[in-house]
């Protein structure tokens, strides 16, 4: 499958915003975007003005570059989500937020999102008991994920073992079990990523 393989930092300098999309250096003061606090490319510093348009498709990109996705797939999830009852934005971030990679990175089983999404596929973890190897899959309420037991033993998560571990609202964690709940599905005060959904669905409304 396609990936972006350039440099991730490059991404958030583009959108004037952290994505932490390298874990614990988005963190530390080697962060680029601490460093150089503009758009990469030779006319970075030189970029102002930006159209309505401009600002719909940065949102889009921003929101695409948070949860790692290529842009087939996230217009994939937009369709769906526009199929959905109630706000299509809305419905979009839930969509988003229970990927089974952004899942596991909001338990604190993976320091960003590019990793959760790399461990999934390594097959670590088992939701209800079985193995689940796919990053896109859906992880409904009342789901649990769980590191799997030969897995557990790796230098990776004995260290979670020791840390606290802040989890939103509608995820539960047992550290010392490495399991966590999805107790229900995020409402929009749960989604703490600084998106602002109306603007996507504008741009593809066009």
């Amino acid at each position: 499958m396609a990936r972006y393989t350039n440099a991730s930092c490059r991404l958030c300098r583009r959108e004037a915003q952290k994505l932490f999309l390298k874990g614990e250096r988005c963190y530390s003061p080697k962060c680029a975007l601490e460093k150089r606090n503009y758009p990469p490319g030779q006319h970075g510093l030189g970029r102002k003005k930006v159209s309505d348009y401009g600002l719909q498709l940065r949102e889009k990109q921003k929101a695409k570059r948070f949860y790692g996705l290529l842009e087939t797939q996230f217009r994939n999830t937009f369709d769906k989500a526009a199929k959905k009852k109630g706000l299509t934005g809305e419905n979009l971030l839930v969509m988003l937020e229970t990927r089974m990679d952004n899942v596991v990175f909001r338990m604190g089983f993976a320091s960003s999102r590019k990793e959760a999404r790399q461990l999934v596929m390594h097959g670590h973890f088992l939701v209800n008991g079985r193995k689940l190897d796919i990053p896109s899959a859906e992880v409904k309420p009342g789901s649990v994920v769980k590191v799997k037991a030969r897995s557990q033993s790796s230098p990776k998560f004995k260290e979670i073992k020791e840390m606290s571990i802040s989890v939103p609202a509608w995820i539960t964690v047992d550290v010392e079990k490495l399991e966590g709940n999805v107790i229900a599905l995020p409402r929009r005060e749960d989604i703490d990523t600084p998106i602002a959904e109306h603007l996507i669905v504008e741009l593809y409304s066009k």
